[in-house]
């Protein structure tokens, strides 16, 4: 998600790259880090238009909930997802949770001019 040249925040899916690892796994690149940060929100919980305070990875350990664009374009958020947060400008964004669990996630806050190793879905026709 990112401020648009519009001033509107946009959003588009996509994948962090990962390459063939030992054992096995599949593995990203490291970026680095400037801190690292938990909060919960308990079930019910929603927040009003607001704009990131920083470009930061939000990483969804519990919970599922709806974000919303001032365009009103929506898009759902699950555990396991991670939200690439670069709308600390424009109009912002708001969210809502769905569902009976608590949004239980941590902020990861990365350095400038870093890469995010970020590939967007193809579109399909």
């Amino acid at each position: 998600m990112w401020t648009g040249a519009d001033g509107n925040s946009l959003f588009e899916e996509g994948t962090v790259d990962l390459l063939p690892g030992e054992r096995g796994d599949s593995i990203g690149k490291q970026v680095a880090a400037k801190s690292i940060s938990f909060r919960e929100t308990s079930s019910g919980g929603a927040f009003e238009w607001h704009q990131d305070p920083v470009p930061q990875f939000v990483l969804t350990l519990s919970g599922t909930l709806e974000f919303e664009t001032k365009s009103g374009a929506t898009f759902t958020i699950r555990p396991g997802d991670v939200l690439i947060a670069q709308d600390n400008s424009g109009t912002g964004h708001r969210w809502r949770l769905i569902g009976s669990e608590p949004w239980r996630r941590a902020y990861v806050v990365y350095e400038d001019d870093v890469d995010l190793r970020f590939t967007p879905n193809p579109i399909s026709a």
